[in-house]
This record gives structure tokens, C-alpha cells and sequence, in this order.
């Protein structure tokens, strides 16, 4: 995304509150090269006024909480939604193999485990298989 900011955390300021990092469920002990200029370690607030880090998932001024069929869900992409260490998502196994052990997760096609991705093609479809008119004439 050409318009995301080199550091996605440079403008955002602490959010105070009692969070010990130390003591924290969602951190892992990522590699060194994994830990340079990862960010912030305390809660912060983000660009949108929500507090990103201190694990209450429900904020007044959070996008979420304000849906409607007019909000563009690009509003919740990028790094400030995502604390660089206290996210739930790095206890999953291929995130703890690539920040804790260095394994590059498997490359290839993605699946969802339980639904269908690929799209649906009706065989009779003159839309995905295009037939060229065929002339008669030499």
C-alpha cells in the first residue's frame, strides 16, 4: 500500500492504564531480528482514538462499534490496529514458528479449511468459456 506511512506507529501516543508487558498472554519471545523496530511494547491509541494493546476489544470510537452499510472497511486496515507485540494472532503455530524459531511458513495455495474458495462455474456459461461465431463461408 503506497500510501501506508514507513512507520505505522509514529504518531501514536500511550494510552496509560496498568498493563505490565511482562506479564502479558499474547507476547512470545520473538527472534532479535524480529524484535528491532517492532514498535511500542505499552497499549497505545491509534490515529482513530482506540486503544490498541490492553485487550478490552470494545471501544466507543472504534469503526466496529459504529458500523453501517457507508463505512469503508479499509478504515480498519494496517499496522495501527495491530499491537507489534500483544496481538492474539502470534499464538498461532506458523506465527510462533516464524518469530520464535525462524521457519518460513509453507508458500503455495491458500485454502480455507472448511469452505470452498474457488469460484463456481456453470459448464453451460457462455460468459466464462467463450465460443467464437463460426461462419460458413470459405
Amino acid at each position: 500500500m503506497a500510501d501506508q506511512p514507513s512507520n505505522p506507529y509514529a504518531g501514536v501516543r500511550p494510552a496509560g492504564g496498568h498493563d505490565d508487558s511482562a506479564l502479558d498472554p499474547y507476547e512470545i519471545d520473538f527472534r532479535p531480528e524480529f524484535r528491532a523496530n517492532r514498535g511500542p511494547r505499552e497499549p497505545f491509541v491509534n490515529a482513530h482514538g482506540v486503544v490498541i494493546g490492553d485487550h478490552d476489544y470494545v471501544s466507543a470510537t472504534s469503526p466496529l462499534e459504529q458500523w453501517s452499510k457507508e463505512t469503508d472497511p479499509s478504515v480498519m486496515a494496517g499496522e495501527q490496529w495491530v499491537h507489534p507485540y500483544k496481538d492474539i494472532g502470534f499464538l498461532t503455530e506458523e506465527n510462533k514458528d516464524l518469530f520464535e524459531r525462524g521457519i518460513a511458513p509453507n508458500s503455495g495455495l491458500f485454502m480455507h479449511p472448511t469452505h470452498s474458495t474457488a469460484i463456481s462455474i456453470d459448464m453451460d456459461d457462455d460468459d466464462y468459456f467463450s465460443v467464437p461465431e463460426v461462419l460458413d463461408e470459405p
